[in-house]
């Protein structure tokens, strides 16, 4: 019993390690965001499936997911722009913001 209370430091310090990495690997920053029936959507879909991304990216739905279209609407607002003038496809890269399906393919054919 003596040990086992000498050691739960260390496996205190093992389950934190490990959801931190959890965390780590299963969030990126960048996030796509896109509408289940939007055309230009589909182009940058088309173009992923065709040409898979080194970088590993989210693909966040927000015609019928409020959270994220809300979460859209924040990145937005984080790169400057005015919420109103938001669409989709949408892309945050962790520092800024690209929106249409042109800039967001150019984007991913340079990484």
């Amino acid at each position: 019993m003596k040990k086992l209370k000498k050691l739960w430091p260390l496996f205190l310090s093992l389950a934190v390690l490990a959801v931190l990495i959890v965390i780590a690997l299963s969030s990126s920053k960048v996030i796509l965001f896109y509408g289940n029936t939007c055309s230009h959507c589909k182009k940058v879909e088309e173009y992923l499936q065709s040409n898979p991304s080194k970088v590993k990216y989210r693909f966040l739905e927000v015609y019928d997911n409020k959270e994220n279209a809300n979460l859209m609407i924040s990145k937005a607002k984080l790169c400057g722009l005015n919420s109103d003038n938001v669409g989709i496809p949408f892309l945050y890269d962790g520092k800024k913001c690209l929106s249409g399906d042109q800039d967001i393919i150019d984007w991913f054919s340079k990484q």
